[in-house]
Protein backbone atom coordinates (compact mmCIF):
# COMPACT_ATOMS: atom_id res chain seq x y z
CA UNK A 1 0.00 0.00 0.00
CA UNK A 2 1.16 3.56 -0.73
CA UNK A 3 1.59 5.99 2.10
CA UNK A 4 -0.22 9.12 1.12
CA UNK A 5 2.70 11.98 0.97
CA UNK A 6 1.87 15.14 3.74
CA UNK A 7 -0.46 17.56 1.88
CA UNK A 8 1.16 20.53 1.04
CA UNK A 9 -1.84 23.52 -0.14
CA UNK A 10 0.44 25.37 -1.95
CA UNK A 11 0.96 22.82 -4.24
CA UNK A 12 -2.51 22.33 -5.02
CA UNK A 13 -5.01 23.96 -7.49
CA UNK A 14 -8.36 23.88 -6.21
CA UNK A 15 -11.40 24.64 -8.24
CA UNK A 16 -14.46 25.05 -6.00
CA UNK A 17 -17.88 26.40 -5.41
CA UNK A 18 -19.09 26.63 -2.07
CA UNK A 19 -20.05 22.70 -1.76
CA UNK A 20 -17.71 20.79 -3.68
CA UNK A 21 -14.41 21.06 -5.32
CA UNK A 22 -11.69 19.39 -8.00
CA UNK A 23 -8.07 20.00 -6.62
CA UNK A 24 -4.86 19.10 -9.15
CA UNK A 25 -1.16 19.27 -7.70
CA UNK A 26 1.34 20.79 -10.05
CA UNK A 27 5.17 20.37 -9.94
CA UNK A 28 5.41 24.16 -10.83
CA UNK A 29 4.52 27.41 -11.99
CA UNK A 30 6.18 28.48 -15.63
CA UNK A 31 4.34 31.64 -16.28
CA UNK A 32 1.62 34.20 -14.57
CA UNK A 33 0.62 37.46 -15.50
CA UNK A 34 -1.99 39.80 -14.47
CA UNK A 35 -3.56 41.07 -17.58
CA UNK A 36 -6.41 43.83 -17.33
CA UNK A 37 -8.68 41.58 -17.18
CA UNK A 38 -7.90 38.27 -15.05
CA UNK A 39 -4.72 36.52 -13.51
CA UNK A 40 -3.55 33.90 -16.20
CA UNK A 41 -1.40 31.34 -15.15
CA UNK A 42 0.33 27.87 -16.41
CA UNK A 43 1.41 25.11 -14.53
CA UNK A 44 3.42 22.08 -15.16
CA UNK A 45 1.14 19.48 -13.25
CA UNK A 46 2.14 15.74 -12.12
CA UNK A 47 -0.20 13.58 -14.47
CA UNK A 48 -2.04 15.68 -16.54
CA UNK A 49 0.76 17.69 -18.26
CA UNK A 50 0.39 21.35 -18.60
CA UNK A 51 -2.50 23.63 -17.24
CA UNK A 52 -4.00 26.57 -18.53
CA UNK A 53 -5.34 28.59 -15.40
CA UNK A 54 -8.00 31.78 -15.31
CA UNK A 55 -8.25 33.34 -12.14
CA UNK A 56 -7.14 29.78 -10.61
CA UNK A 57 -10.30 28.46 -12.85
CA UNK A 58 -8.72 25.46 -14.63
CA UNK A 59 -9.09 26.20 -18.61
CA UNK A 60 -7.31 22.95 -19.90
CA UNK A 61 -4.93 20.78 -19.13
CA UNK A 62 -2.46 18.69 -22.18
CA UNK A 63 -3.48 15.36 -20.76
CA UNK A 64 -7.96 15.78 -21.26
CA UNK A 65 -7.73 19.15 -23.47
CA UNK A 66 -8.68 16.99 -26.81
CA UNK A 67 -11.86 16.17 -25.63
CA UNK A 68 -13.76 19.36 -25.00
CA UNK A 69 -12.18 20.87 -28.43
CA UNK A 70 -12.83 18.15 -30.32
CA UNK A 71 -16.48 17.39 -29.09
CA UNK A 72 -16.90 22.01 -29.37
CA UNK A 73 -15.78 21.64 -33.19
CA UNK A 74 -16.32 18.45 -34.84
CA UNK A 75 -20.28 17.98 -33.57
CA UNK A 76 -21.36 20.70 -35.78
CA UNK A 77 -18.34 20.42 -39.16
CA UNK A 78 -19.44 16.75 -39.00
CA UNK A 79 -23.37 17.18 -39.35
CA UNK A 80 -23.21 20.08 -41.87
CA UNK A 81 -20.83 19.63 -44.71
CA UNK A 82 -21.28 23.37 -46.29
CA UNK A 83 -19.77 25.20 -43.56
CA UNK A 84 -17.08 27.88 -45.19
CA UNK A 85 -16.83 30.74 -42.91
CA UNK A 86 -16.43 30.61 -38.77
CA UNK A 87 -16.31 33.22 -35.87
CA UNK A 88 -15.25 32.10 -32.85
CA UNK A 89 -15.84 33.98 -29.97
CA UNK A 90 -12.91 33.12 -26.99
CA UNK A 91 -10.75 30.27 -27.89
CA UNK A 92 -7.18 32.07 -26.24
CA UNK A 93 -5.60 28.80 -26.01
CA UNK A 94 -5.84 27.72 -30.11
CA UNK A 95 -7.38 24.17 -29.16
CA UNK A 96 -10.69 24.72 -31.29
CA UNK A 97 -8.52 26.57 -33.82
CA UNK A 98 -6.35 23.67 -34.09
CA UNK A 99 -9.31 21.45 -34.27
CA UNK A 100 -11.62 23.74 -36.58
CA UNK A 101 -8.05 23.96 -39.31
CA UNK A 102 -8.27 19.72 -39.81
CA UNK A 103 -11.13 20.74 -41.29
CA UNK A 104 -10.19 21.78 -45.39
CA UNK A 105 -13.24 22.90 -46.52
CA UNK A 106 -13.49 25.92 -44.18
CA UNK A 107 -12.67 29.17 -46.03
CA UNK A 108 -11.73 31.58 -43.66
CA UNK A 109 -11.95 31.66 -39.14
CA UNK A 110 -12.06 34.63 -37.40
CA UNK A 111 -10.93 34.05 -33.62
CA UNK A 112 -12.16 37.46 -31.19
CA UNK A 113 -10.32 36.71 -27.79
CA UNK A 114 -9.97 39.77 -25.49
CA UNK A 115 -7.11 38.96 -23.46
CA UNK A 116 -3.91 38.34 -25.57
CA UNK A 117 -2.01 37.47 -22.76
CA UNK A 118 -4.04 34.27 -22.92
CA UNK A 119 -2.68 34.00 -26.58
CA UNK A 120 1.04 34.48 -25.60
CA UNK A 121 0.77 32.76 -22.78
CA UNK A 122 -0.82 29.57 -24.67
CA UNK A 123 1.82 29.66 -27.92
CA UNK A 124 4.84 30.04 -24.96
CA UNK A 125 3.93 27.34 -22.62
CA UNK A 126 0.93 25.38 -24.61
CA UNK A 127 2.52 24.13 -28.16
CA UNK A 128 0.84 21.09 -29.01
CA UNK A 129 -2.48 22.82 -27.76
CA UNK A 130 -2.11 26.54 -29.33
CA UNK A 131 0.21 25.10 -32.58
CA UNK A 132 -2.94 26.38 -35.24
CA UNK A 133 -2.85 29.88 -33.90
CA UNK A 134 -0.92 31.11 -36.96
CA UNK A 135 -2.79 29.53 -39.88
CA UNK A 136 -3.11 31.10 -43.01
CA UNK A 137 -6.93 30.63 -42.74
CA UNK A 138 -7.32 32.57 -39.15
CA UNK A 139 -7.98 36.19 -38.87
CA UNK A 140 -6.77 36.55 -34.94
CA UNK A 141 -8.14 39.69 -33.07
CA UNK A 142 -7.46 40.77 -30.13
CA UNK A 143 -11.11 42.66 -29.32
CA UNK A 144 -14.11 42.53 -26.90
CA UNK A 145 -16.34 39.44 -28.30
CA UNK A 146 -19.39 40.50 -27.00
CA UNK A 147 -18.74 43.89 -28.98
CA UNK A 148 -17.53 42.40 -32.45
CA UNK A 149 -20.92 40.06 -32.68
CA UNK A 150 -23.05 43.26 -32.16
CA UNK A 151 -21.50 45.37 -34.73
CA UNK A 152 -21.43 42.46 -36.89
CA UNK A 153 -23.28 42.06 -40.61
CA UNK A 154 -26.19 39.92 -40.38
CA UNK A 155 -25.87 36.60 -42.01
CA UNK A 156 -22.19 36.79 -42.03
CA UNK A 157 -21.53 33.06 -41.00
CA UNK A 158 -21.88 29.63 -41.29
CA UNK A 159 -20.94 28.37 -38.01
CA UNK A 160 -20.20 30.30 -34.18
CA UNK A 161 -18.59 28.70 -31.74
CA UNK A 162 -18.37 30.65 -28.17
CA UNK A 163 -15.33 28.73 -26.56
CA UNK A 164 -15.59 30.98 -23.37
CA UNK A 165 -14.62 30.28 -19.55
CA UNK A 166 -17.43 30.25 -16.66
CA UNK A 167 -20.00 33.35 -16.36
CA UNK A 168 -18.04 35.88 -14.32
CA UNK A 169 -15.62 38.44 -15.10
CA UNK A 170 -15.32 39.33 -19.05
CA UNK A 171 -16.96 36.12 -19.87
CA UNK A 172 -19.82 37.23 -17.95
CA UNK A 173 -21.40 39.01 -20.75
CA UNK A 174 -21.25 35.83 -23.40
CA UNK A 175 -24.09 34.19 -21.29
CA UNK A 176 -27.06 37.18 -21.56
CA UNK A 177 -29.80 36.97 -23.99
CA UNK A 178 -28.47 40.13 -25.79
CA UNK A 179 -25.43 38.99 -27.18
CA UNK A 180 -27.22 35.40 -28.33
CA UNK A 181 -29.44 37.21 -30.23
CA UNK A 182 -26.73 38.98 -32.10
CA UNK A 183 -25.17 35.47 -32.69
CA UNK A 184 -28.50 34.50 -33.80
CA UNK A 185 -28.47 37.86 -36.38
CA UNK A 186 -24.70 37.36 -37.87
CA UNK A 187 -25.25 33.59 -38.75
CA UNK A 188 -26.25 32.47 -41.97
CA UNK A 189 -29.39 30.83 -42.60
CA UNK A 190 -29.10 27.16 -41.97
CA UNK A 191 -26.37 28.22 -40.01
CA UNK A 192 -25.27 26.64 -36.66
CA UNK A 193 -23.52 28.07 -33.22
CA UNK A 194 -22.18 25.48 -30.21
CA UNK A 195 -21.93 27.06 -26.76
CA UNK A 196 -20.31 26.17 -23.81
CA UNK A 197 -22.75 25.44 -21.10
CA UNK A 198 -21.53 24.73 -18.15
CA UNK A 199 -21.62 21.67 -15.53
CA UNK A 200 -25.62 20.65 -15.58
CA UNK A 201 -23.96 18.93 -12.24
CA UNK A 202 -21.17 21.47 -11.16
CA UNK A 203 -23.07 24.79 -12.21
CA UNK A 204 -27.01 23.54 -12.70
CA UNK A 205 -28.36 26.94 -12.04
CA UNK A 206 -26.49 28.23 -14.87
CA UNK A 207 -26.74 25.31 -17.88
CA UNK A 208 -30.59 25.63 -16.79
CA UNK A 209 -30.68 29.02 -17.58
CA UNK A 210 -28.55 29.06 -20.66
CA UNK A 211 -30.72 26.43 -22.16
CA UNK A 212 -33.68 28.22 -21.60
CA UNK A 213 -32.00 31.52 -23.05
CA UNK A 214 -30.77 29.55 -26.06
CA UNK A 215 -34.53 28.22 -26.80
CA UNK A 216 -35.74 31.99 -26.45
CA UNK A 217 -33.93 32.71 -29.08
CA UNK A 218 -33.12 30.20 -31.22
CA UNK A 219 -36.66 28.42 -30.93
CA UNK A 220 -37.23 25.06 -28.75
CA UNK A 221 -37.07 22.77 -32.02
CA UNK A 222 -33.40 24.00 -32.41
CA UNK A 223 -31.41 23.63 -29.51
CA UNK A 224 -30.03 20.32 -28.56
CA UNK A 225 -27.40 20.17 -25.09
CA UNK A 226 -25.11 17.38 -25.17
CA UNK A 227 -22.60 15.82 -23.08
CA UNK A 228 -18.64 15.76 -22.47
CA UNK A 229 -16.58 13.84 -19.97
CA UNK A 230 -13.72 16.13 -18.57
CA UNK A 231 -11.40 14.62 -15.76
CA UNK A 232 -10.18 18.03 -15.15
CA UNK A 233 -13.10 19.96 -14.42
CA UNK A 234 -15.10 19.90 -11.49
CA UNK A 235 -17.44 16.96 -11.37
CA UNK A 236 -16.50 15.28 -14.68
CA UNK A 237 -19.75 15.95 -16.92
CA UNK A 238 -19.51 19.17 -18.83
CA UNK A 239 -22.38 20.52 -21.34
CA UNK A 240 -21.56 22.03 -25.13
CA UNK A 241 -25.16 23.17 -26.84
CA UNK A 242 -26.23 22.85 -29.88
CA UNK A 243 -27.88 25.59 -31.49
CA UNK A 244 -29.39 26.04 -35.53
CA UNK A 245 -30.78 28.62 -37.35
CA UNK A 246 -33.72 26.29 -38.95
CA UNK A 247 -30.37 24.27 -40.41
CA UNK A 248 -29.01 20.73 -39.83
CA UNK A 249 -30.58 18.65 -37.00
CA UNK A 250 -27.56 16.92 -35.04
CA UNK A 251 -28.40 13.26 -35.06
CA UNK A 252 -30.97 12.76 -37.98
CA UNK A 253 -28.84 14.78 -40.65
CA UNK A 254 -25.21 13.30 -39.50
CA UNK A 255 -23.63 11.81 -42.11
CA UNK A 256 -22.26 8.95 -39.87
CA UNK A 257 -20.11 7.15 -42.41
CA UNK A 258 -18.47 10.65 -43.37
CA UNK A 259 -17.77 11.16 -39.44
CA UNK A 260 -16.33 7.85 -39.39
CA UNK A 261 -13.88 8.56 -42.32
CA UNK A 262 -12.80 11.69 -40.86
CA UNK A 263 -12.13 10.65 -37.37
CA UNK A 264 -9.76 7.87 -38.33
CA UNK A 265 -7.98 9.84 -40.88
CA UNK A 266 -7.41 12.63 -38.57
CA UNK A 267 -6.52 10.33 -35.52
CA UNK A 268 -8.97 11.71 -32.98
CA UNK A 269 -8.46 11.24 -29.56
CA UNK A 270 -11.93 11.45 -27.94
CA UNK A 271 -14.48 12.17 -30.63
CA UNK A 272 -16.02 9.52 -32.75
CA UNK A 273 -19.12 8.50 -34.98
CA UNK A 274 -20.58 6.89 -31.32
CA UNK A 275 -19.82 9.47 -29.24
CA UNK A 276 -21.21 12.12 -31.69
CA UNK A 277 -24.41 10.25 -31.47
CA UNK A 278 -24.22 9.06 -28.02
CA UNK A 279 -23.68 12.85 -26.36
CA UNK A 280 -27.26 13.77 -27.50
CA UNK A 281 -28.71 10.88 -24.97
CA UNK A 282 -29.18 13.00 -21.98
CA UNK A 283 -30.07 11.18 -18.38
CA UNK A 284 -33.47 12.31 -17.35
CA UNK A 285 -32.78 14.76 -14.66
CA UNK A 286 -30.70 16.77 -17.33
CA UNK A 287 -33.53 16.65 -19.88
CA UNK A 288 -35.76 18.19 -16.88
CA UNK A 289 -33.18 20.82 -15.85
CA UNK A 290 -33.26 21.81 -19.90
CA UNK A 291 -36.90 21.98 -19.89
CA UNK A 292 -37.57 23.66 -16.70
Amino acid sequence: MNTPEQFNPEEWIIDRDGNSALAIRFRERLFCEQSPYQTVEVFDTYDRGRMLTIDRIVMCTELDETSYHEMLVHVPMLTNSQIRDVLVIGAGDGGTIRELVRHEEIRQITMVEIDEVVVRASQEFLPTISSALTHPKLNLLIDDGIKFVREAAENSYDLVIIDSSDPIGPAEGLFTRSFYQDVYRCLRPGGLATIQSESPSFNRKVFGEINQCLKGVFGKEQVYPYLVFIPMYPSGIWSLTYCSKQGAHPIKDFNRDRAIKFAQEQNLSYYNADIHQAAFCLPTYIKQMGNS
